[in-house]
């Protein structure tokens, strides 16, 4: 069984930074590609990036191409998202989720494990 615990949320001014981590149980991580989401007050839950099973290919929505940057540490079984120049409209809980046929895709359905969340809070 897979399981995804994101650690790193807090409160932040605009144009901070902070480092999201996403720490993954399961024998089967290393074939899993990973990404985040994050769902903001009164919005749906919406794509942020994600990382393929070799961490050699990436995807990002256009809202945080350039500032965030995703990474994973297979080995510590840890997937990393840095987040600078941070926005008030950054604010929302970011999940990390596991998608078990490996690819970066921003499509949810696809994710089928799923952590509890993290509070991201950036005050302008």
């Amino acid at each position: 069984q897979v399981q995804l615990v994101e650690s790193g949320g807090g409160l932040v001014q605009a144009g901070g930074s902070l480092r999201l981590s996403c720490a993954v149980s399961g024998r089967t991580f290393s074939s899993y590609a990973v990404g985040w989401f994050r769902q903001g007050p009164g919005k749906e839950r919406e794509f942020v990036c994600a990382i393929n099973w070799s961490g050699g290919r990436t995807s990002y929505a256009d809202s945080v191409k350039g500032r965030f940057t995703i990474s994973r540490e297979n080995a510590k079984k840890t997937v990393y998202l840095q987040m600078n120049s941070l926005q008030p409209e950054d604010t929302a809980v970011y999940y990390c989720a596991g998608n078990p046929d490996g690819n970066a895709s921003g499509w949810r359905r696809a994710y089928a494990h799923w952590g509890q969340g993290t509070q991201v809070t950036v005050s302008s």
